[in-house]
């Protein structure tokens, strides 16, 4: 696939979901790839470590993040929907699923109803004519989730809507990156030039360099912020889910997203501030408590678990692709990374194979 006309070396800066997957996708099209990483580059590193990408709960909800963005965010959501089993059939045979395509639920208690109607209408003023939903009743919500709380009247199925095993993803893609011969370069913090990353020792030039490092790059990118989010993961057998469901409530939407092995992972946190301390106990009880309503099962379950990280964003909250001669700069995927991150990435490879039409150039470039 290489020739004359494409980078033969490219440093990537930044090991973090967008890092790592244009580091696959590139190594295996035959370019020399040498992956710069500021923390651990291994998914068990303490927490303070890890990329945002270990934190995040996976999911992959066009539907529900429209509500919050636009129309864009949407369609670069079902691309995703497309992506993600693309690239999972690339992988080898793994035990445990890496891509669920089950939907998710939208559930409130009937005291909360008008967040359910709001969510509804925002959905379908965003995207008019929309098939991808359907409101469900109580019958139909305990058809879809028989493990869920009998008190939910109404809620909303949204059909268009998955979640990845991440945590597995990522391991198994570090997995491919080594067996491929990427050079790995773990806590290395990095300055990304064109043409060129300068370490702390040494200064080293490459064809292009992408850098992908996330709030890593601020000093870089002054319009980067972190928004802090937390995370709460709990075990127990008591309770089945076959979908991430959302609890609608004035003050937050709490999620729960299901995991191999009777893991769960509980969000609801979005908080602008770029403190990475331990969770807070306030954060801690509301989470349990919202997790509770959901199913009184969840009682008994285990907290194995509790995370924070921060999520790089730009004001507007999208991500942005900055081409210059030498560098592409690719940020600020928020809390959609997993919803996003198949379109920075398919945007960024048809600039460097030179397709003559990026897919969401529109969306994405900032020449």
């Amino acid at each position: 696939m290489t020739n004359h006309k494409f980078p033969q070396t490219i440093a990537i800066a930044g090991a973090g979901l967008l890092g790592r997957l244009l580091a696959w996708q590139l190594q295996r099209a035959g370019i020399n790839i040498t992956l710069f990483e500021a923390g651990s580059f291994t998914p068990d590193a303490p927490q303070s470590l890890r990329a945002a990408a270990f934190t995040a709960a996976g999911m992959v909800a066009p539907l529900s993040e429209a509500v919050v963005s636009d129309e864009g965010v949407y369609r670069m959501g079902i691309f995703a929907l497309q992506q993600w089993p693309t690239w999972i059939a690339q992988l080898p045979a793994n035990e445990t699923p890496l891509f669920f395509n089950n939907g998710s639920l939208v559930v409130a208690h009937q005291q909360d109803t008008s967040e359910l109607e709001q969510f509804e209408r925002e959905l379908g003023f965003i995207l008019p004519g929309c098939k991808g939903y359907q409101h469900v009743n109580q019958h139909e919500i305990h058809q879809l989730e028989p493990d869920l709380h009998s008190n939910f009247h109404s809620g909303i199925f949204l059909r268009e809507e998955g979640h990845v095993n991440n945590r597995e993803f990522l391991r198994l893609i570090g997995d491919e990156l080594l067996k491929l011969g990427t050079t790995i370069r773990e806590f290395t913090s990095v300055e990304a030039l064109p043409g060129k990353i300068v370490t702390d020792s040494s200064e080293e030039h490459f064809d292009l360099v992408i850098d992908c490092r996330g709030l890593g790059a601020k000093k870089q990118l002054r319009n980067l912020r972190g928004v802090r989010g937390e995370t709460l993961h709990v075990e127990t057998k008591e309770i089945h889910l076959r979908r991430p469901v959302r609890l609608m409530h004035p003050r937050y939407q709490l999620y729960v997203v299901p995991k191999p092995n009777n893991r769960f992972i509980i969000g609801a946190t979005q908080i602008e501030s770029e403190d990475r301390t331990p969770v807070t106990l306030q954060s801690s009880l509301e989470l349990s408590s919202a997790l509770y309503t959901l199913s009184p099962a969840f009682a008994e379950a285990r907290i194995i678990e509790m995370d924070t990280n921060l999520r790089p964003a730009f004001m507007d909250n999208l991500p942005k692709v900055t081409i210059v001669d030498g560098l592409i700069t690719a940020n600020g995927l928020f809390r959609h990374g997993y919803l996003l991150a198949p379109a920075v990435v398919e945007n960024v490879l048809a600039h460097i194979f030179k397709k003559t039409d990026p897919v969401f150039s529109a969306l994405l470039n900032h020449h």
